[in-house]
């Protein structure tokens, strides 16, 4: 099993900067991949951005420039550094841990609300 906590989310105004995290617990594997994503009231989830195998990185093109997407491996943590933020970044943003095999754990969200 897999536990994961997000952290970091918050109120902000638009063009300043939020930095989340994700611990993750339990059985981790060296092939996990972990990534963020985010769903808006009455919209569907979407990617944010994610590691891929390996070291690469896969980022939504609406967040490309603002938002970097990091990692301590020693630590089993995850952030998402987000800056510039805009308006349409309200959501609540989730953290997921994604098996090779293909199944995927899921944090508790963190909302982020962006005001004008």
């Amino acid at each position: 099993q897999v536990e994961l906590v997000e952290s970091g989310g918050g109120l902000v105004q638009a063009g300043g900067s939020l930095r989340l995290s994700c611990a993750a617990s339990g059985l981790i594997l060296s092939t996990d991949v972990m990534g963020w994503y985010r769903q808006a009231p009455g919209k569907q989830r979407e990617l944010v951005a994610a590691f891929t195998s390996g070291s690469s990185t896969n980022y939504a093109d609406s967040v490309k420039g603002r938002f970097t997407i990091s990692r301590d491996n020693a630590k089993n943590t995850a952030y998402l550094q987000m800056n510039s933020l805009k308006l349409e970044d309200t959501a609540v943003y989730y953290c997921n841990l994604r098996r090779r095999a293909g199944y995927s754990y899921w944090g508790q969200g963190t909302q982020v609300t962006v005001s004008s």
